[in-house]
């Protein structure tokens, strides 16, 4: 009887271990995004980068995280789910590595596409795992841990981002997250069944889908970070890129229909409640991810905010959202109106945006608070209704085939929202620089005044007349 109770117990604490590590691997791509994101501005610079360049770095991440996604299902039959995960650890704390050491923009973007092919296999093969490693009892124990973590790593990234940037540098963002791969590694390799996923027959593997993958997301990202400059510069070379990148995802998405063994299991996919699930997840990514590059801008460029201020605000708006998850998860079976739950997460979205807008230059840091506390709703009450809603229509036999489906959509949409957040905003700063050199003529009496201030300023400080001129 001791040793059945002993061996019950250690199973529970097995079983435990596991339910966190599933969080902890989820939570640490969150949290390093996090950082990097909140980060972004301050990293680029540290290469000598413009900001818009950061498109192309976010969607370096992007193409090797949606490869790997897309490979997720071949792999696991073929590796079992403890080596596929081992080899995305090995690639995630390589390119992490890369990433910290990166000192240009082509090592920084190399180096992001291969952290991204490893950090592509978390958060599908996580939650995935949690039917496969849980009975229907200990699921819902499982899946509170996973969002928890989630929400948790959301509330920590920007503020510890804020700190390593000021105290250790924006390189400390990548070196920070090493020991966790290193113990993640360990938890892997200790916890997961060894032949977990693991496919009896042999896999078919075909290289023409996964170029044509790899080419046609290449395209699309590509034309996402570069549309503002080439549509003026070289239009009829955007126009092709485009139009290339359209036709090999038509031709991508025939040839996976048609397959016997796909990447992408599109014919199971067809259940109207899913397809409108994945349109509202779309806008949810879009608008999470376009407003946490802006706000670290907004808040540092446009209001004077320090960038540890700007990271203890940034989180103290992703803990409201982790205290309404908290409350969510409670009381959430107990509300059967759960459209509504998804328009009052839009509406405070949209409060809080025209909140920020009202916000005078000047105004204390005491101005953000109320707009951050009802932008913390969005997320909970907009993405877990619509979590519950899209993956309910396909029922647990289909739910890895539209999970991975939903994660390929997530990234395409971050790295499109990440872009368009940096080009709109040095778009506008490029206008705001034309108007002022507008202003700035021999008839404008306040500007000859100011440059005359300006000249006798560098007079001061040793300058000639003619250099001071000519500053």
């Amino acid at each position: 009887m001791k040793a059945q109770r002993w061996q019950a117990f250690m199973h529970r604490r097995k079983q435990w271990l596991l339910m966190w590590l599933l969080g902890a691997l989820v939570g640490m791509e969150f949290l390093e995004n996090g950082m990097f994101v909140f980060g972004s501005s301050h990293i680029l610079s540290g290469i000598g980068v413009a900001p818009r360049e950061f498109a192309q770095v976010q969607a370096a991440y992007a193409i090797g995280s949606m490869l790997m996604i897309a490979l997720q299902q071949w792999l696991t039959r073929h590796f079992g789910y403890r080596h596929y995960l081992l080899i995305a650890l090995l690639l995630y704390g390589l390119g992490d590595l890369a990433s910290a050491n990166a000192a240009n923009l082509a090592e920084l973007t190399t180096a992001r596409l291969v952290q991204g092919m490893g950090g592509g296999a978390f958060f599908i093969s996580t939650r995935v795992l949690i039917p496969l490693l849980f009975s229907v009892q200990q699921r819902p124990k499982a899946v509170r841990i996973y969002m928890l973590s989630i929400f948790s790593v959301g509330a920590i990234a920007p503020v510890l981002s804020a700190w390593l940037v000021d105290n250790w540098g924006w390189r400390w963002v990548f070196w920070s997250v090493l020991p966790l791969v290193g113990l993640l590694t360990l938890g892997v390799r200790w916890l997961l069944p060894r032949h977990l996923g693991r496919s009896h027959t042999p896999v078919r593997f075909s290289v023409a889908p996964v170029l044509m993958f790899v080419l046609a997301v290449g395209c699309v990202q590509w034309s996402f970070s570069e549309a503002r400059y080439e549509l003026f510069d070289r239009p009829e070379r955007l126009i092709l890129v485009v139009l290339t990148g359209v036709l090999l995802l038509g031709l991508f998405g025939l040839h996976q229909w048609k397959h016997d063994e796909p990447l992408l299991h599109l014919r199971d996919l067809t259940h109207p409640g899913f397809l409108v699930g994945i349109a509202l997840y779309a806008l949810y990514y879009f608008v999470i991810n376009f407003s946490n590059y802006l706000f670290p801008q907004f808040a540092e460029q446009g209001l004077g905010i320090p960038l540890l201020t700007t990271g203890w605000l940034n989180s103290f708006s992703a803990a409201i959202s982790l205290v309404v998850a908290i409350f969510y998860i409670r009381y959430a079976g107990k509300v059967s109106n759960k459209r509504a739950m998804m328009m009052t997460g839009c509406t405070a979205m949209a409060l809080a945006c025209w909140w920020m807008s009202k916000i005078a230059p000047d105004a204390p840091v005491s101005a953000l608070l109320g707009a951050l506390v009802v932008k913390g709703f969005f997320g909970v009450l907009m993405v877990l209704p619509v979590a519950a809603l899209t993956f309910r229509a396909l029922g647990d036999k289909l739910f890895a085939k539209g999970y991975q489906s939903k994660n390929i959509m997530r990234q395409m949409m971050a790295s499109f929202a990440s872009a368009v957040a940096a080009v709109a905003l040095q778009d506008s700063q490029f206008t705001e620089y034309t108007e002022l050199m507008g202003r700035v003529t021999p008839g404008n009496q306040a500007a000859v005044d100011w440059l005359a201030r300006l000249q006798a300023s560098f007079e001061g400080l040793g300058y000639t007349a003619s250099q001071a001129h000519g500053a």
